[in-house]
């Protein structure tokens, strides 16, 4: 039986009470494209064929490393964050998959499972953890895990890595991400060939292990909690682990784990051509990580990063289908609204990338005409998408207006009576 958690009428009947305006809204905008010979039928179309998973540890409230204030009804398990994440989608219909954390969300795959159907949920990439430890590993990772000088720890890492393997398989899980923290504090303290060739060694034994139709995503990060240098810094060290262990291994692009001013939409459109781009970590970073949800610093920016997706799709790049994931800390906002409008800004920069005249840009470019070839790209970034996006909700039987709704839906306060309140005062994310 579905376990829906918003009821359907009430859905229904805030879409009721702005109908009429959106109805009016879509139509405006429909005819403004067509003038530009751009069907809003077939973009409304693909927008809502457009999906992004959310992370499990997503809807819990995140925190720095100085501090954490939980929030109201956060969840206790698994189980709870499988309810939030089916929130999310039931209003959105754009976030038809989950991606887990092993072992924070560690339980019987059949019960997860069949949890997940309930709620019209699949599962996206597994994702392991070895950069903290859990209570019951002979090892410790604070010195690294899988280019730790022990073996011992190395090979306790690769298993770890391995059951991730296994479980998704269960669950029907396609992928797998591997971060890690590992890297150095001090000048002297690793010997970075020496780290670097027994993480690649580590990484072939998780390579030969992965079934036929998956796909292994690295992802690069250039500093913490290693502050001096991390073994996979950068993106030219990502497409190396890619290269070397095969191909089925694939760079993950997260957009807050880069320098700033770098030129991320650049890396995606070389990663592209090189065949790759596995898929994308989506938020927003002002001094650095994952801080702050997507779109809401450099919402440009992530119209950049379609830009070049949408190139490729139109120009039919072989074996091009990315993932897309989101991965961001919630400190001050309700975790399943920042989620909400995150995947809503996602599918807006994927709608914009859409309206890009393709053939007027590359005379453009061809011409070197800098400036309209920038005005073409700024000419679509500024059409509002919002109608196109409350449609392709609509249509699948989500909210026209998914935060209102919730807000509506009274679904923080429920859940608050049945969660337990959790007492704040420690550091690091949830």
């Amino acid at each position: 039986m579905s376990e829906i958690r918003i009821p359907v009428d009430v859905i229904a009947a805030e879409n009721e009470r702005r109908e009429a305006a959106h109805r009016s809204d879509f139509q405006a905008l429909g005819e403004k494209l067509a003038r530009s010979s751009i069907d809003i039928e077939t973009v409304t179309a693909k927008v809502a064929a457009f999906f992004v998973a959310v992370p499990s540890w997503g809807v819990g409230t995140g925190g720095t490393r100085f501090a954490r204030f939980p929030g109201q009804g956060e969840p206790r398990h698994i189980f709870d964050k499988l309810d939030d994440c089916g929130v999310i989608q039931q209003l959105t219909r754009a976030t038809p998959t989950v991606s887990l954390h092993i072992p924070w969300d560690k339980a019987d795959p059949k019960e997860l499972k069949a949890k997940a159907d309930g709620l019209g949920l699949g599962f996206d990439a597994m994702n392991s953890n070895t950069f903290s430890d859990s209570p019951d590993q002979p090892h410790s990772y604070k010195y690294g895990s899988l280019s730790h000088v022990d073996a011992g720890t190395r090979r306790q890492a690769v298993e770890h890595n391995l059951e991730c393997i296994e479980i998704g398989r269960a669950l029907g899980s396609k992928a797998l991400t591997v971060w890690i923290g590992d890297g150095s504090n001090f000048p002297g303290q690793s010997n970075f060939t020496r780290q670097f060739e027994r993480y690649l060694d580590a990484m072939r034994d998780i390579y030969k292990a992965l079934p036929d139709d998956w796909r292994l995503f690295s992802e690069h990060k250039m500093y913490e909690p290693a502050f001096y240098s991390t073994v996979v810094q950068d993106w030219g060290t990502n497409y190396l682990i890619a290269q070397t262990l095969g191909e089925k291994a694939h760079c993950l692009v997260d957009l807050g784990h880069h320098a700033p001013n770098t030129n991320i939409e650049m890396i995606v459109a070389r990663l592209i051509q090189f065949g790759k781009l596995g898929g994308f970590h989506f938020n927003d970073s002002k001094y650095g990580d994952d801080d702050l949800d997507a779109g809401s610093v450099e919402p440009y920016r992530l119209f950049l990063v379609f830009n070049e997706l949408v190139d490729a799709e139109h120009r039919g790049v072989k074996g091009f289908h990315p993932a897309h994931m989101i991965d961001q800390s919630h400190n001050v906002t309700d975790p399943i609204e920042s989620l909400i409008s995150s995947a809503n800004e996602i599918r807006r920069a994927y709608a914009q990338a859409l309206l890009v005249d393709r053939a007027a840009l590359e005379g453009y470019q061809t011409d070197n005409d800098a400036l309209m070839a920038s005005e073409t790209l700024k000419r679509a970034y500024r059409t509002d998408v919002e109608p196109i996006l409350a449609d392709a909700r609509r249509r699948s039987g989500g909210a026209i207006d998914p935060v209102a709704t919730y807000r509506a839906s009274g679904y923080r306060g429920r859940v608050a009576a049945e969660r337990p309140a959790v007492k704040g005062g420690s550091g690091g994310i949830v």
